[in-house]
């Protein structure tokens, strides 16, 4: 069985660069809080851009093949001419948002299973909205049916928050972080990097940082597979 491992990392547009529809589009609830507020929850809907499609974009996007142990990250640096390299199996390539998305599609496409963390909640819709900005259209159906067994056969995506919380059953999900705590996974403490997190390696234009996050979710997603289809799956 041929099973790939994704991963995604996004980054919010600069707020000032909206036009003022867009502004009060996003800030229109703040007015009717306390000016006291205003500040902190300004501040909460900049960090947030990135968490939406609509204001944000693709920095990076992780591949990683479960079996063979080998993979891909492919990362926008901001314009810069970054040498390509590899490092134990993935290797780091920089590109553009669209060229990103490009390499994502291809690789999805030579694959029956798909693994992600949250996949199904954030990644898939992301990448989905993304590259249809870019006018790219997705090769495999990544958000058929929410249930394995009513997934196409030939696009299976397993979403292992879904998976670890029972489809919602469990009154907490857990993030990437806390899962791979209590499993024992090695390096648990750097996965799951916050979204405000890269917005400060973007700013700071440490882009081969954000690459090494994903290579890390990568490696932690692909061992948190495992331990759930040895331990829990049927």
């Amino acid at each position: 069985m041929s099973t790939l491992i994704f991963n995604i990392k996004t980054v919010g547009e600069d707020f000032e660069s909206f036009d003022e529809k867009t502004k009060e589009s996003l800030t229109r609830f703040i007015k009717r809080e306390l000016a006291s507020e205003h500040e902190r929850l300004l501040k909460n809907v900049k960090d947030g851009l990135g968490f939406s499609p609509l204001t944000g974009k693709i920095v990076a996007v992780g591949v990683f093949d479960a079996e063979k142990e080998k993979g891909a990250v492919y990362f926008d640096a901001g314009g810069n001419t970054i040498a390509s390299r590899e490092e134990a199996g993935i290797k780091f390539k920089s590109m553009g948002e669209k060229e990103i998305l490009e390499h994502f599609w291809r690789s999805v496409s030579e694959y029956e299973t798909l693994v992600s963390f949250n996949g199904r909640g954030f990644d898939v819709p992301f990448l989905k909205v993304r590259s249809a900005v870019h006018g790219i259209r997705p090769s495999k159906n990544l958000m058929s049916n929410r249930y394995l067994g009513n997934q196409d056969y030939d696009s299976k995506h397993i979403d292992l928050m879904d998976q670890l919380s029972f489809y919602g059953a469990a009154r907490r999900k857990g993030n990437l972080q806390l899962w791979c705590r209590v499993f024992g996974i090695v390096g648990s403490k750097t996965v799951g990097i916050a979204g405000a997190e890269v917005k400060r390696l973007c700013d700071e234009e440490r882009f081969e940082d954000i690459a090494q996050h994903n290579a890390s979710d990568l490696r932690a997603i692909c061992e948190l597979y495992f331990h759930w289809r040895k331990n829990i799956a049927f």
